[in-house]
């Protein structure tokens, strides 16, 4: 196991998506996601999970630099896009932020 002496931010965002919706978001999620990452420097993972038995919950893993990189993030021309188009698609949304502790931590 690595600690992480940088104290990087960790984000983890449950989506519920209204049934008409699911292949939209699915689309605007990995667009934004590739965008987050491609374009913002304090971005440093973020991946884009969907339940195999429930195909309408999403579950977003992100970790950036610092508390600056996540409000870049929050104001960056693309999540802003994906927001406005995808803010009606959603039922329900929890966002909560953690101090990564650890990296490649083995699985058993």
């Amino acid at each position: 196991m690595t600690k992480n002496p940088s104290q990087q931010l960790v984000l983890l965002v449950e989506f519920r998506i209204r049934p008409a919706h699911i292949e939209a978001f699915e689309s605007a999620i990995l667009r934004n996601a590739a965008a987050s990452l491609t374009d913002e420097a304090g971005c440093r993972r973020f991946d884009v999970c969907r339940d195999p038995d429930d195909p309408a919950l999403f579950f977003l893993y992100e970790i950036y630099d610092d508390q600056a990189a996540i409000d870049t993030h929050l104001r960056s021309p693309h999540y802003l896009a994906f927001d406005a188009l995808s803010r009606d698609w959603v039922e329900q949304k929890a966002v909560r932020k953690m101090v990564l502790r650890a990296t490649d931590a083995p699985i058993s």
